[in-house]
């Protein structure tokens, strides 16, 4: 049975992810490859970061395949629908798996377009078994949904999560060409990276986050393993920085100190960046960040308004988030933060709150977003009856969702500009020509974000 992996993000064909320009190796199809392989299930990987979707249709043509796995996020879920639609018109034998955390959650609406299987969670030992033979006694697989002979959804068991994540064998990255990411990283930013998957899960309960995948368990491969697989990397492949994806890297102060001290007891040299909360974070953590080579932490808050971060669920304090955002800065690491607008209930005052908080912690890096809610979060559950329009499913994604805020839209959009251009202020280092270009534009935003709320 041949079988192929891949995935629907297409570099090439989004601006906006060009201009960010910081595309990672899709790890979990990686993950899987391997897995089936050592299980005796071989199988290629088309990896799109780099390629088109014409090239895409092209491989499929050419490779035919019996069984093709696709993970689906948010951002790459219409393309991943219009490779659905000429796998049908064209490849009508092969059989469509999807998984990945889009899926959860709209997994009848995959299936009545075109997808065989839905993968609910982890996906090695499910799409192990579908391609031993599954596809043909579905009901008997755990952890899937697919519709039967009357075109009903059919939701089996929940499959167990995999306990000890060291008994996997480390992703498959030969099955992609890493310095394709290593030159894009390298051009644009400086410096080439590559991503380090540690733990699976997060245990904290943030409304507006998916958990479609791991759901709220954490389990985490032990620093010994870690470390193994970072010497294997720079064994294998010269890159100047690693990228861990974990939710929250210091969760665990007794696996960050035994982290630190595999890396120090094997004299390995690495400089890296990862997320992690200001309450799993103290003086101790910082020095124990920076000796195992951190040389960038990002440090969530959402909101400098403990009104709205209460609200979110968050469980932190604003306070201590810029205690730890400049303490970072005093141990030499770099601080970047998140800031999210527009979440429900957030008003005037707190998005001055908010500015206040990035004026004082000063972070290094700073991201806005406006918030929109994803299916299956309470955040979405909360607004849903004050969606402005109901898209059609098939031609939108959760993040073009609009509801009924305090203020309009604009007034967010106009906040976003207000607030970088005051930080840009901050941050002018005297050249009064660029403090007079943003205060002009920081003017007119606050301008306008006041109109916008006399007009409700």
């Amino acid at each position: 049975m041949k079988t192929l992996l891949t995935h629907g993000y297409f570099l090439e064909e989004d601006q906006r992810e060009q201009q960010i320009m910081k595309p990672y190796v899709p790890l979990g199809i990686l993950s899987i490859s391997v897995y089936l392989e050592e299980h005796g299930v071989k199988n290629e990987v088309f990896d799109s970061t780099f390629s088109s979707s014409e090239k895409c249709k092209q491989h499929l043509l050419e490779s035919k395949p019996h069984v093709i796995g696709i993970y689906v996020n948010l951002m790459t879920k219409l393309n991943v629908l219009r490779q659905i639609r000429f796998i049908r018109e064209n490849l009508p034998q092969t059989k469509i798996i999807l998984g990945g955390p889009e899926v959860t959650h709209h997994a009848e609406n995959f299936l009545r377009h075109g997808a065989d299987v839905i993968v609910i969670g982890e996906g090695e030992q499910t799409m192990l078994e579908l391609c031993r033979g599954g596809v043909t006694q579905l009901e008997k697989i755990r952890g899937i949904a697919f519709l039967n002979e009357k075109n009903e959804l059919i939701r089996t068991a929940p499959r167990e999560k995999i306990r000890n994540l060291d008994e996997l064998p480390f992703p498959n990255r030969k099955k992609v060409n890493l310095q394709l990411y290593f030159d894009a990283w390298k051009n644009k930013h400086g410096q080439s990276a590559i991503s380090v998957s540690t733990m699976r899960g997060c245990p904290y309960t943030c409304k507006w986050c998916s958990r479609a995948v791991y759901g709220e368990s954490y389990r985490r491969r032990s620093p010994k393993k870690v470390a193994d697989e970072i010497e294997l990397l720079r064994s294998n492949y010269a890159f100047d920085t690693i990228w861990f994806v974990d939710d929250v890297f210091t969760i665990s102060h007794k696996w960050l100190k035994e982290f630190h001290d595999e890396l120090i007891s094997r004299k390995i040299s690495v400089r890296y960046e990862c997320i992690t909360r200001a309450d799993r974070m103290n003086e101790e953590v910082i020095r124990l960040l920076k000796e195992s080579g951190c040389f960038r932490v990002w440090i969530g808050a959402e909101s400098g308004s403990q009104k709205v971060i209460d609200a979110m669920d968050r469980r932190v304090n604003v306070k201590q988030v810029r205690e730890m955002i400049q303490l970072s800065k005093k141990h030499g690491i770099q601080a970047g933060t998140f800031i999210m607008l527009g979440y429900p209930g957030e008003e005037d005052s707190d998005v001055a709150e908010t500015l206040h908080h990035l004026k004082t912690s000063d972070p290094d890096f700073y991201t806005i977003t406006i918030a929109y809610p994803i299916k299956g979060t309470p955040m979405y559950e909360e607004v849903e009856s004050n969606f402005i329009q109901q898209l059609p499913w098939e031609t939108s994604t959760d993040r073009q969702i609009d509801f009924r805020r305090t203020y309009s839209r604009k007034y967010y959009d106009y906040a976003v500009r207000w607030i970088a251009n005051e930080m840009a202020i901050q941050k002018s280092n005297g050249s009064f020509p660029r403090f007079l270009q943003h205060k002009f534009k920081s003017l007119a935003s606050r301008s306008l974000m006041r109109w916008e709320m006399k007009q409700q």
